[in-house]
């Protein structure tokens, strides 16, 4: 909302949230929407690290990275509110989820390189279009089909799974995804009555969150299920207590 301190970064040109801007700090127009994005980058440091140190395949540390991607442009999108950042936000998201299509589809996948050739060129022709047309609630019909492409695998994939903490991790990820669009539909559908009020949730950081830690769950749940393919005796543990990952135990062959 344009409101508070002069803006840094010059006029608004992209979509804004229910967040005063530049409230605390001329440099920062979102505020809490920018910094909601730290623990994001966090939890996909973790599953960085955990990837790379047990030597799972590439596409995990991947997956991590592009996560780590996504939050960094959603942080420069809402600190600056500027069409060119809201770009950086909007396009890794897109690439995220071809990620995933390729991570859920790509086992059954008989013909190796066509799927990952057909996904890059896919995704670097999107880049390229949203760039020139800048779209708006085209880009947010494309990005919920392609969430919904990975249910039905991700269903199988959780049939399939005998381990009651890795069924956890898929309920956790369901969990997640419902309680953030819900957070994200009423900061969008609700702002002119928040605005209003004395203290302000914060819905759509809160959505920044709760993605962050579907992410996570998403990535460890399909880590496991891999894991499990490969023969690699996966188990999800615990870090510090509370935070799941899967620890593997490979044959000496590998």
């Amino acid at each position: 909302m344009s409101e508070g301190l002069s803006s840094f970064w010059g006029p608004v040109t992209s979509p804004e949230w229910c967040e005063k801007n530049y409230v605390h700090s001329a440099y920062i127009a979102e505020f809490f929407n920018t910094l909601s994005n730290v623990p994001c980058i966090i939890l996909a440091l973790i599953g960085l690290i955990n990837a790379l140190r047990q030597r799972f395949e590439k596409r995990f540390s991947v997956l991590h990275m592009s996560n780590i991607i996504l939050a960094i442009g959603s942080m420069l999108y809402h600190a600056t509110l500027q069409s060119v950042q809201q770009q950086g936000d909007e396009t890794p998201m897109v690439w995220e989820m071809l990620l995933y299509i390729y991570i859920l589809y790509s086992p059954d996948w008989h013909y190796r390189s066509t799927m990952p050739t057909f996904l890059f060129l896919y995704g670097a022709a999107f880049a390229v279009c949203h760039a020139l047309f800048r779209f708006g609630i085209g880009f947010k019909v494309h990005y919920a089909i392609l969430c919904l492409l990975c249910i039905p695998r991700m269903y199988k994939y959780y049939i399939h799974t005998d381990d009651v903490k890795a069924k956890r991790l898929a309920k956790l990820y369901l969990e997640t995804i419902s309680l953030a669009s819900l957070c994200w539909l009423a900061d969008r559908r609700f702002c002119p009555e928040i605005s209003l009020w004395r203290f302000n949730p914060e819905g759509h950081a809160i959505w920044h969150v709760l993605m962050g830690l579907n992410s996570y769950f998403a990535n460890t749940f399909l880590m496991f299920c891999r894991a499990q393919q490969r023969g690699w005796n996966p188990k999800v543990v615990y870090l510090m207590g509370f935070l799941p990952y899967v620890k593997i135990e490979k044959p000496k062959t590998q």
